[in-house]
């Protein structure tokens, strides 16, 4: 083994290490971190949630004709938490919300209370766990299978965005700290973590990082300025009462909770514009090394242009897939044309996915610039260095053979065959 590979693997290695024992101090530093005590927002006391079984349905509320009417009265065997292995009667709602139509055998989760040494038992809803984690690991193995290493890559990329979200942002903004500020953090974080897993450490990836970074506050930016313009501000959405009241007891700053929820949810599309553009330069520099800083900059342009629309259009989308049910009302109940356009909530869901929109835009030409001038600097082997040697023949002029001048004619050397 060459001493240039030894040098490589020792390398290899020593990143690795690096890499592990820093996702152990981030890990410990979460554990220390997440140590809050909470404030209780409502009484809990002797009240516990638990897996049961039913063992049988002691009476239905099921109609003649298949209608649900009033609620269930069930048995139950508790097979999780301090009651495990206790019977107990319970009743069920058949609500959309909590409830759920038991039969015999059903596996549910139950609400059990316990006061004054008797207990009394509610049907909370369907135990749907092992079916939530089967669902994620579908889409994980899904990932891995057709991605390879890089969906390995993207996996942990985004196990990171979540533990990063469940257990640094949201008690950063518990603790106090002003949610957009919590948000840049992570968001930078984050892109930082995930790019380098994905594409490694190279100029292609500092690229996309900074414009990534670049994009989700581009989208923060316009939001806050749209935001000022129509007078709309973070206390305008439908949950604000019960926001309010969490922050009268935590102390959180409900007001910038709209501007954050902008910064990460432009977060993954403003991260796939930038990589796909910095890769795209990185690869079109390779195969066509000529190509100046213009040249690549106008290449990544006419690519960004293309994801500029399906993009923006996915944005659109899933904002208004969110508000859904707004949108039913205001068909349903056929408000007028002033009533809508003037609603908080059209207009922040407007917002949303316009601000997030500028966001992915303008990423496109600022990866193009900066990935065309970190690749147009590189120089690879031209096609003909990597010919082999010709050798000179000598033109022949009026005057005899010309070898003063450089006038050479190259060919390739002939085979012994044709000697």
């Amino acid at each position: 083994m060459s001493e240039e590979l030894k040098k490589t693997d020792i390398k290899k290695i020593a990143g690795r290490g690096c890499l592990i024992v820093a996702g152990i101090l981030f890990l410990i530093f979460l554990c220390r971190y997440n140590q809050i005590k909470k404030e209780s927002l409502y009484d809990t006391e002797g009240r516990t949630f638990a897996k049961a079984t039913v063992m049988n349905v002691l009476q239905d509320n099921e109609t003649k004709d298949g209608i649900y009417i009033g609620r269930q009265l069930v048995k139950l065997k508790i097979t999780s938490g301090k009651w495990k292995g206790k019977t107990m009667e319970a009743d069920s709602s058949s609500a959309y919300l909590y409830g759920a139509h038991c039969k015999k055998g059903s596996k549910v989760i139950a609400l059990v209370s316990e006061a004054n040494g008797s207990f009394s038992a509610s049907v909370y809803s369907v135990d749907r766990e092992m079916q939530v984690y089967l669902i994620i690991a579908i889409f994980l193995l899904t990932l891995i299978i057709i991605g390879g290493k890089q969906g390995f890559a993207s996996v942990i990329g985004l196990a990171f965005t979540a533990i990063c979200i469940l257990f640094l942002f949201l008690p950063m903004i518990y603790k106090g700290h002003s949610p957009i500020l919590s948000a840049v953090f992570v968001v930078a974080l984050t892109t930082i973590v995930t790019m380098y897993l994905v594409g490694g450490v190279s100029g292609k990836t500092a690229v996309a990082i900074i414009g990534t970074i670049s994009g989700v506050l581009i989208s923060a930016l316009f939001a806050f300025l749209f935001c000022k313009m129509t007078d709309i501000s973070g206390y305008n959405v439908s949950s604000i009462e019960s926001l309010i009241y969490v922050r009268d007891q935590t102390g959180i700053d409900v007001g910038q909770l709209l501007f954050a929820g902008i910064l990460i949810a432009s977060l993954g599309a403003v991260m796939d514009v930038a990589m796909s553009i910095s890769s795209t330069i990185e690869e079109i520099s390779h195969q066509n090394p000529e190509l100046g800083v213009k040249g690549l900059f106008f290449s990544g342009m006419r690519v960004g242009k293309d994801m500029m629309g399906t993009m923006s259009n996915t944005l659109i989308l899933a904002f208004a897939g969110g508000s859904i049910n707004t949108l039913v009302f205001i068909y349903a109940y056929n408000y007028e044309y002033l009533q809508m356009i003037n609603m908080f909530d059209i207009g922040i869901e407007i917002i949303q996915g316009v601000a997030s929109s500028m966001g992915v835009i303008l990423t496109v030409p600022i990866c193009s610039l900066l990935a065309a001038c970190v690749q147009g600097k590189i120089e690879f082997p031209s096609p003909a260095k990597a010919q082999p040697p010709r050798r000179p023949i000598f033109v022949a002029s009026e005057q005899g053979l010309d070898t003063s001048v450089y006038k050479r004619v190259f060919k390739p050397p002939r085979l012994k065959s044709q000697i």
